[in-house]
């Protein structure tokens, strides 16, 4: 039976634009359960990277992803969203969202710059990033970064 998400990651989940075959970064995963339902809503069909800055975090999320990550439908990554980078191989995402990141809400607006930077540069051509504040999610444009 999936886990019970809180009302707001249920209206977050139920906002995305999901569909089969995408790959998407979930930054600032926390302990992954906003990436394990995404993960479900893709079904074998797409795959699912969370990112967070803390290690603790990361392994609560893997602690409670083992048969997603053995499916291959999702994994994590310690990585702060102003350092991500691809890995020499990995193929570029469809969509990143974050929830509460404070380098992409504002709260810290140089380390925004430069996560804003490298997650376009984690992207498809077109590939959008989502955050928290809408209703209930809004687009960060990336069409500022030179």
């Amino acid at each position: 039976m999936p886990e019970r998400l809180s009302d707001r990651l249920q209206q977050i989940a139920d906002a995305l634009p999901l569909r089969p075959g995408l790959r998407i970064i979930e930054v600032g995963c926390g302990p992954g359960a906003l990436a394990r339902e995404i993960a479900r809503r893709l079904g074998g069909t797409g795959f699912v990277l969370g990112i967070d800055r803390s290690a603790k975090a990361i392994g609560q999320a893997e602690a409670g992803s083992r048969g997603e990550i053995a499916s291959g439908r999702l994994a994590f990554r310690q990585s702060l969203a102003e350092d991500f980078v691809l890995q020499p191989g990995e193929a570029p995402f469809d969509l990143a969202i974050a929830i509460r990141v404070g380098a992409l809400d504002g709260r810290h607006p140089e380390a925004g710059i430069r996560a804003r930077a490298e997650i376009r540069a984690a992207l498809v051509d077109g590939g959008r990033l989502l955050i928290d504040g809408g209703d209930p999610l809004r687009q960060v444009p990336f069409d500022d970064l030179t």
